[in-house]
């Protein structure tokens, strides 16, 4: 099984190597290569994707006094994944940014490094709202906990009021 998953493993690197290398030659190409090698990564991706779904079957598959060292591969290998997506979704903007100068006549870094900022700033508002829900969740669960212990205090009273009575 873990071979298996090795094998994988193998296959996303170069994988994902591969496209880090594409995804770096986007913003320099132009017309329709440009195209074509938006859409060889686009299949890459998908492809990688795949990869991930197939490797958490394997862990899945592992024995569970193994299977920590396995899901920690495999955080670090969706991080990369979603370091690779991102990646992509800025060169495309360039390269969208790039046809959109190329029809209009304008230099665009501005509105490039507009939409830069206008992505980052969406990627620390997504990681504050999960933050946000995890500490909602927390408090949630506390609040579930609280209630439990005391209705189990009532209960404890309503027992030592009992024997107090019968003593």
């Amino acid at each position: 099984m873990s071979s298996d998953f090795e094998s994988y493993e193998q296959d996303f690197a170069v994988l994902s190597a591969d496209i880090t290398g594409r995804i770096g030659k986007v913003p320099k190409l132009v017309g329709d290569e440009k195209k074509q090698m938006v859409a060889n990564v686009e299949k890459q991706l998908e492809e990688a994707r795949e990869l991930l779904e197939q490797m958490e079957l394997e862990v899945r598959e592992i024995p569970p006094q193994s299977r920590g060292m396995y899901s920690s591969r495999m955080r670090s290998y969706k991080q990369e994944m979603g370091k690779l997506e991102a990646d992509f979704k800025r060169s495309r903007i360039a390269y969208s940014d790039e046809v959109r100068n190329e029809l209009l006549g304008d230099d665009g870094n501005s509105s490039e490094n507009q939409r830069a900022h206008l992505l980052d700033n969406t990627e620390r508002l997504e990681r504050s709202s999960r933050r946000l829900e995890a500490g909602y969740q927390i408090a949630v669960e506390t609040e579930q906990i609280g209630q439990e212990m005391l209705e189990n205090l009532s209960h404890d009273r309503e027992k030592i009021q009992r024997a107090r009575e019968r003593v």
